[in-house]
């Protein structure tokens, strides 16, 4: 196949992105002997199916409701990923750092994937802790409709929890169009709870987003699922987030994003500058050196002594983005508020049933003095407990 330059052709086929790999458990690793936390869980993890280059496995975890803690001034307090690992193996995502908690490597993130046991019965033991004006986030580190999800239905587990709950505030973020599955759910979750569905479309280009997102559904797909999450009644916008400068961060790309998502009735538009973190840096740049070589020193420059862009370029998109959303009559938000407008503070939790701790009362488990399949009691908090965004 030919380097890619700036023009992307639209026949592309999809290149290899999962070479082989070895087991998990190898070395020092397989015996647990220095491992704690989570490593520690992945090392005594079981093998629960694989694919073309892919293991996934189910990893006994004790927390399935984290506390956020942000670099990034991201306004929710809670997340929930149902999954370690995302097969859709986007080049900039952040997340893969979340493996280096495991001694894996990041490369793995796409290739080892980590089932959370009894995800559902943990779910509705932490709910207790959330409190009234408390946000949870689900896949902020993971795509909890990525493809594994067809057969293990972890996240239609818990949003099965999540349906039974009143007054809580939740932002859904995904690529997939699996979320199609679940639209009957999700409306049961939206009659006494706030939900907002955020779905991710970095670019309308097929090929482009080929080699950008090589596992995720192609983007006129995922518009698609746009307006049918739309005509479901269910608060739905687009994220066009990371733009990535010199390829998706012209006024011109942003206009025509947003036009499509006005077209498919999205209740919102928004996008963020791409940020790099170590552990995705040199893959996201590596693929510039590739696919866009005469965009490497640009990144070089902005990115080498910063995973941010700078204040300058931040304010421009900004501007851009306004423009847009007047000019196509969206709404506005950053994607750091999930369930709130752009500067909105009127939500007020007056569904939601307060006991005098300020914590939500929820109405009896159906799992109540059940535990989970394994018998095992699991931990209010724990290493795997806390993530940080």
């Amino acid at each position: 196949m030919a380097k890619q330059h700036l023009a992307v052709d639209a026949n592309l086929e999809l290149f290899p992105i999962l070479p082989s790999f070895p087991a998990v458990g190898t070395g020092s690793a397989s015996t647990g002997t220095h491992l704690t936390g989570i490593a520690r869980l992945a090392a005594a993890s079981s093998p629960a199916g694989e694919g073309h280059g892919l293991e996934v496995r189910s990893i006994g975890v004790r927390s399935i409701l984290n506390r956020s803690v942000s670099r990034r001034g991201l306004s929710f307090t809670w997340t929930i990923n149902p999954y370690r690992g995302c097969e859709f193996a986007c080049r900039y995502c952040y997340a893969r750092y979340t493996h280096e908690f495991m001694e894996l490597p990041p490369e793995d993130f796409e290739r080892r994937i980590f089932i959370k046991e009894n995800a559902a019965w943990l779910l509705e033991q932490e709910l207790r802790q959330v409190r009234a004006h408390e946000e949870i986030a689900l896949g902020t580190a993971t795509d909890p409709y990525q493809p594994v999800e067809r057969w293990a239905k972890i996240t239609q587990s818990l949003l099965e929890v999540l349906a039974r709950q009143r007054g809580l505030r939740i932002g859904l973020v995904t690529k997939s169009t699996l979320i199609e599955r679940d639209i009957p759910l999700l409306q049961r979750i939206a009659e006494r709870n706030t939900l907002v569905l955020h779905l991710t479309i970095t670019t309308p280009n097929a090929a482009l987003a080929r080699l950008l997102e090589p596992r995720a559904p192609r983007p006129d797909l995922r518009l698609r699922t746009v307006a049918r999450l739309r005509q479901a009644g269910l608060s739905t916008g687009i994220l066009c987030s990371p733009l990535l400068p010199g390829i998706t961060d012209t006024g011109k790309a942003l206009d025509g994003m947003a036009k499509r998502a006005k077209n498919a009735g999205a209740s919102f538009f928004c996008a963020q500058p791409l940020f790099l973190k170590p552990c995705s840096k040199e893959i996201y740049l590596g693929f510039i050196r590739e696919r866009f070589p005469a965009l490497e020193p640009m990144y070089r420059q902005r990115f080498d002594d910063a995973a941010f862009v700078s204040k300058a370029y931040r304010s421009r998109i900004e501007e851009l983005v306004k423009t847009v959303c007047a000019k196509y009559s969206l709404g506005r938000r950053k994607d750091a508020l999930l369930t709130m407008a752009e500067g909105d503070t009127s939500w007020k939790p007056s569904d939601a049933q307060s006991s005098s701790s300020g914590r939500l009362l929820f109405p009896p488990s159906p799992f109540a003095r059940k535990g989970p399949h394994n018998n095992t009691t699991p931990q209010s908090q724990d290493l795997v407990s806390c993530e940080t965004l």
